[in-house]
């Protein structure tokens, strides 16, 4: 089975798709599209070769430096596939809705080299490694906002840059001082040896990962990196990165410091609150479109972070079913959101409306994803509050059931949008656009539709995998 070539293969076949599409941009494209397919095809198989007992897969060994304990440890559980598979599956729907892009040789070479580092990111369980790949993670997303953003590109990616580093430098703290430690880089060894976990350690561990989730107060990065972001690359923003933050709190947190975790998860638990009721008071404000969504992000976020809190199996199933909804439902709204300020050349939602009109089966995907955002019976969003609020009242109370304060807030800034964006008198704006998509972008919002559906009715195959991937917490 490949590993290490998951990681640099990418890395390397970016810059040499570059020059051989200079000449034919669209060989980038496809090139992208095989290259993720495959990458989804080899998660799955992964998947299935995974230990019944849901031990990890071990992958291999690599580049060890001998004396230092660094070596490119190769190897993965349920959790860490999962997440492989739906980086393949969100990166192929990026394909689809980037499909008319421009400068396609350099903005899919950019997308092929972010699989090599994210795949990393979820393959290796070397502490350092996972660093220096956490890092390079990076480098792609710069360019992809700061080249195609929009007019603001280069403050938001100056400002996710800062961001970023100020988190990544609380979580390489945590990870010298564990090494100090231990005297290992080894998830799997530093795990049996930090019988005692110093508080410290802990707290500079979370707030690396809360910075990328984000959760407040850290959050301010994300609307503007959002707004400036291409649509599609918001998807990777919202549906990839914001997850490799909850990963890390799991694995690397929870996971490996489950004492201390529990002993502060009553803070986790007012951060996660705090995020999802302030990021929606924030949404209801706001009239810019995509600002809007990115709130609604942040908000689902935190509810992410008060299921991780309960350190519990219930819990973390929870997380990560929300997680993947998460991923699944605000992709179609940041590619909605994108392509009608593209049309109208507008972001606020006063300038719009009678959108209906003009472009009906996207603004019904649309209605579809806010409706699943704010929880509606029948979507992904319902399925994954429910469990939330059912697992957080199991672990610390009926009063937890103020999250679901959050579900409310959501139908005031979703509704109040969809009704005046969508059905509201048509705008002049609106009436001189012209509403064409084409036919991959649309294939794209399709099968986020789809999916929202199936698994809102039928979540069983989601919860299976979740269930396979936290069995080691059952005792917990």
């Amino acid at each position: 089975m490949m590993s290490v070539e998951l990681i640099f293969g990418p890395m390397l076949l970016a810059p040499f798709v570059y020059f051989i599409s200079r000449g034919a941009e669209w060989v980038a494209k496809w090139v992208a599209l095989t290259l993720f397919i495959g990458l989804l095809a080899i998660s799955v198989d992964m998947y299935q070769a995974l230990p019944a007992d849901g031990g990890f897969l071990f992958l291999g060994e690599f580049l060890r430096v001998p004396g230092f304990d660094f070596a490119l440890t190769l190897q993965v559980d349920a959790l860490s596939v999962i997440m492989l598979i739906l980086t393949a599956a969100l990166s192929i729907l990026v394909v689809f809705s980037s499909w008319n892009e421009k400068h396609q040789g350099a903005y899919f070479s950019l997308l092929i080299f972010f699989a090599g580092p994210i795949f990393g990111v979820f393959m290796t369980t070397n502490l350092l490694w996972f660093f220096i790949f956490w890092e390079l993670v990076l480098v792609p997303m710069l360019f992809l906002v700061g080249y195609w953003g929009g007019e603001r590109r280069v403050y938001a990616i100056i400002k996710y840059f800062l961001y970023a580093h100020f988190g990544s430098v609380f979580m390489f703290i945590g990870f010298f001082l564990i090494y100090q430690q231990t005297g290992h880089w080894d998830f799997m060894t530093v795990k049996e040896a930090m019988i005692v976990t110093p508080a410290l350690i802990w707290w500079f561990m979370f707030v690396g990962f809360a910075v990328e989730m984000p959760l407040f107060p850290f959050h301010t990065w994300l609307p503007d990196a959002h707004v400036e972001a291409p649509g599609s690359i918001s998807v990777l923003l919202a549906g990839i990165l914001l997850k490799m933050g909850a990963y890390g709190l799991i694995r690397f947190v929870i996971e490996m410091m489950p004492v201390e975790s529990r002993h502060f998860a009553i803070y986790i638990v007012i951060i996660g609150l705090a995020t999802t009721l302030f990021a929606g008071l924030l949404a209801i404000y706001e009239k810019h479109i995509k600002k809007i969504v990115a709130y609604s992000s942040i908000s689902h976020m935190g509810l992410v972070a008060v299921a991780i809190a309960t350190v519990s199996y219930d819990g973390l199933s929870a997380a990560l079913y929300e997680m993947i909804g998460h991923a699944i439902v605000i992709s179609p709204l940041f590619i909605i959101a994108g392509w009608l300020h593209h049309k109208t050349h507008t972001w606020y939602v006063d300038e719009m409306g009678g959108i209906m009109q003009k472009a009906p089966y996207v603004s019904a995907i649309f209605v579809l994803a806010g409706m699943a955002a704010l929880g509606l019976p029948g979507t992904m969003g319902f399925v994954g509050e429910l469990t939330i609020i059912v697992s957080a009242i199991k672990e610390f109370g009926p009063w937890i059931a103020v999250i679901a304060i959050g579900s409310l807030i959501a139908a005031g800034y979703v509704i109040w949008a969809v009704r005046r964006a969508l059905h509201a008198e048509m705008s002049p704006v609106v009436a001189k656009s012209h509403f064409d998509m084409g036919g991959f972008e649309f294939m794209a919002l399709v099968i986020f539709a789809f999916f929202i559906i199936l698994f809102g009715v039928y979540p069983q195959p989601i919860f299976d995998m979740a269930n396979s991937a936290f069995k080691m917490f059952g005792g917990m």
